[in-house]
């Protein structure tokens, strides 16, 4: 039997069937309290192993084992990273967010500083979770869009548009309380679809095993240790643990589902056990890249190419488990990738909403206002964003040029170095920043940041700038943060 777009299709939308029912059940009595932080009443393994499926994404499902051909097994020295960084959230922000009982994270901005703070903060997260859930919806339309759509004649944008009305009808009422049970069973079929895919390949040369083949792989080498590369150990390491801790701990969208425990303890257990589950995970992920290649070299497979000749390293996977692996292989990938990519993206509109309702416009304050206007607007800011989602993803599909895991993580190093910078003046230092002018240090230092990115190679012997441009970034807008702390205000007056 081989892979049709029917069946393709009647694929995802059994599985989309499937998440709507779940939905139905979760949601049918969810009230605010619900849909922000699930009553507090989350089970704190349902919550670690949806965090699978949330942190992996479209992105990872196809881009890492593509990647694998240029930089081997290279990314997992930035998930070592994630380890550490997965510690400094279980001991020190899950902490700090609990004792301040917070519902959105950016609120202890505003108790530590001002609102001006919350909501530059808040902003920020906006346009991070913005672009890099388009990176990820982005991953799988094109994918659908390749080897589906275009054979039927169905537009890029209509692709788009069905994913997101899909997701908005099963989020718009459950919020968190259905996504913490729609996220666990989204993690269970992307982890199935990975074994399966990796089964399949081993079925397919069963004169080799897996040690084998990955030991005589030329796309397994670990370790990088050109310091001038983008790639070298240390800078991938320590990069890595502070990617983490922006991405995950200082990300509202990330964060929401851990605040929904019903403990600190409990939260504290999610993200440790979780830290273990996505090394192991990723490993298998970086070992199916290696399967592909070996996969393609021993059957003289011609692998999809870009427009310069090279190969498409985002199209490999797909390119071999939709047309040359067999009906489990592509059925498992399609079901993974579904399941990689609704999880990444649905969760978006919920947290996304959280923070523009908590956050810019303090609607939870506003007392003479009914329950029900408020249910009102909280929808109306949900639809907003999934249109505002759209829009990413197709500005991302017109400028998008490099692999996709790149791509997200270096936007994550110009939107979220403010953030990283907030928190850490917050917590370790005693500045106090003006609020006025605020949101102009953290503006301009993502600016002065692309600066030194593209010159650094010219004033730095050669060296470049990778996932580090993150810690480029906060420590230029700590820098700006001291200029105008209330301290240095004061001495700059008394000596004028």
């Amino acid at each position: 039997m081989t892979i049709t777009p029917a069946l393709v299709l009647s694929a995802i939308g059994i599985y989309c069937g499937m998440l709507l029912l779940i939905a139905w059940f979760t949601g049918r009595k969810a009230d605010a309290d619900a849909y922000f932080i699930g009553n507090r009443q989350s089970a704190w393994y349902l919550v670690a192993f949806g965090m699978l499926s949330d942190s992996m994404s479209g992105v990872t499902f196809i881009s890492v084992p593509g990647n694998v051909w240029s930089q081997g097994f290279g990314y997992l020295q930035t998930v070592a990273g994630y380890f550490v960084g997965y510690l400094v959230i279980a001991f020190i922000l899950l902490p700090l967010y609990y004792r301040l009982n917070l519902t959105s994270i950016y609120g202890y901005l505003e108790q530590r500083f001002h609102q001006s703070a919350q909501r530059t903060g808040a902003l920020f997260f906006l346009v991070s979770r913005l672009t890099g859930s388009a990176a990820r919806l982005f991953a799988t339309a094109i994918v659908i869009q390749y080897f589906v759509c275009d054979r039927w004649g169905w537009p890029f944008s209509g692709t788009v548009i069905t994913i997101i009305v899909l997701m908005l009808v099963y989020t718009i009422r459950g919020g968190i309380k259905t996504l913490v049970f729609t996220d666990a069973f989204q993690s269970l079929f992307l982890l199935g679809g990975l074994i399966l895919a990796v089964a399949s390949i081993l079925q397919q040369m069963p004169d080799q095993n897996i040690f084998g083949l990955l030991a005589s792989s030329p796309h397994t080498q670990f370790f990088n240790w050109d310091y001038q590369s983008q790639d070298y150990f240390w800078k991938q390491f320590i990069s890595g643990a502070f990617v983490c801790i922006a991405m995950t701990g200082l990300d509202q969208n990330m964060m929401q589902k851990n605040l929904s425990c019903r403990s600190l303890r409990d939260a504290q257990k999610n993200m440790l056990w979780f830290s273990v589950v996505l090394i192991l995970v990723n490993l298998l992920f970086v070992s199916l890249g290696a399967l592909l290649y070996a996969y393609a070299g021993k059957n003289g497979i011609s692998l999809p190419l870009n427009v310069v000749g090279e190969v498409a390293t985002d199209k490999v996977f797909p390119f071999l488990a939709l047309n040359k692996l067999g009906l489990i292989a592509g059925m498992a990938f399609i079901i993974g990738l579904a399941a990689a990519t609704f999880s990444s993206a649905d969760s978006v509109l919920t947290s996304l909403t959280t923070s523009c309702y908590l956050d810019l416009l303090h609607l939870d304050r506003r007392e003479t206002m009914s329950d029900k206007s408020k249910q009102r607007i909280r929808m109306m800011i949900h639809f907003g964003f999934a249109f505002l989602l759209f829009c990413t993803i197709l500005m991302f599909k017109a400028f998008n040029n490099q692999a996709l895991i790149k791509t997200v993580l270096k936007l994550a190093g110009y939107t979220y170095g403010p953030l990283l910078a907030l928190f850490v003046a917050g917590k370790f230092t005693p500045l106090k920043p003006s609020a006025g002018w605020l949101p102009v240090v953290c503006i301009l230092s993502p600016a002065l940041t692309w600066l030194v990115d593209r010159n650094a190679s010219s004033f730095l012997g050669g060296y470049q700038i990778g996932n580090e441009v993150l810690l480029v970034n906060a420590l230029i807008t700590l820098g700006g943060l001291w200029l105008i702390s209330e301290r240095t205000v004061k001495a700059q007056a008394s000596n004028s």
